[in-house]
């Protein structure tokens, strides 16, 4: 199997929304963003699936150690291997790569927020970083198209966030701010215990419109200059905010149940938004 073809299989197997949006693209910047994709899956997968804390810190060092080798030239795994070629072609940075590996750092040792502000840092280090680097491999002209981008990573991870409460919960994760909590009356027991009430709608409606807000001001920063090259964000966006509307439609029913799109609705989707994007 070439680096190519393990990076391709990680992403297909995922059945995430970010694959559709990969489809339409030429074939080298496909093969960069699905190696990016790749490399995201990689970090996230030594959080997710290594209950030993400090197994999983030393998971995640090893990553870095491979970044230095890779930007050194020497990559060993698939996954640096298939990046390689993006690095000079899309600037793609060490820097860059290292902040998300920071984010899956703060899952190791943070499974609450006391705000948003400090929910929004974790969100740019495992969302709004993977935007940036995105967007630089979709192309772009104006660097505003960065501050999109970067909004628009915030707004995915959000969603996500609102998608997985239940999901999280049951592995003592809470991500939801701790003041959101407190301010509609809904304690961190009512989540670990899945008991949905009305309180708990209003709060998750609150999440809903705020990710909506961060969507907005995402499709607002977007240089027109830039909107074509950036389809496959906006395909992405699309997807999202229909799950997001998916999932208040069914009353936020997130604490025991995952709300999903079919795949030949993301598939439908991401044509639809290709030819009018």
């Amino acid at each position: 199997m070439t680096p190519d073809e393990y990076c391709q299989q990680k992403a297909a197997a995922s059945g995430s929304s970010f694959y559709y949006s990969f489809l339409f693209l030429p074939q080298a910047r496909r093969r960069a963003i699905t190696a990016l994709y790749a490399f995201c899956r990689e970090v996230d997968d030594v959080v997710d699936e290594t209950a030993d804390v400090q197994l999983a810190a030393t998971k995640l060092a090893w990553w870095r150690q491979e970044l230095g080798l890779l930007y050194a030239g020497k990559p060993q795994h698939p996954v640096s291997r298939a990046l390689q070629p993006a690095i000079a072609a899309y600037g793609l940075t060490a820097a860059r790569l290292h902040e998300i590996i920071d984010g899956m750092e703060m899952d190791l040792t943070q499974s609450r927020y006391l705000d948003f502000a400090a929910l929004e840092r974790y969100c740019y280090h495992v969302a709004g970083v993977v935007g940036m680097l995105a967007a630089g491999i979709f192309g772009y002209r104006d660097a505003r198209t960065l501050d999109y981008a970067r909004s628009l990573g915030t707004a995915f991870q959000l969603t996500n966030i609102i998608r997985d409460v239940g999901e999280d919960a049951r592995q003592n994760r809470i991500y939801l701010p701790i003041a959101d909590l407190q301010q509609f009356g809904v304690g961190a027991a009512d989540l670990l215990q899945a008991r949905h009430s009305e309180a708990f709608v209003a709060l998750m409606r609150f999440q809903a419109e705020r990710a909506r807000k961060f969507y907005g001001e995402a499709l607002a920063a977007l240089p027109a200059v830039d909107r074509r090259a950036q389809r496959p964000g906006l395909i992405m966006a699309a997807i999202y905010r229909a799950l997001l509307d998916e999932i208040e439609r069914d009353g936020f029913q997130v604490l025991q149940s995952r709300t999903s799109l079919t795949p030949l609705r993301k598939l439908w989707i991401a044509w639809k938004t290709w030819l009018v994007a």
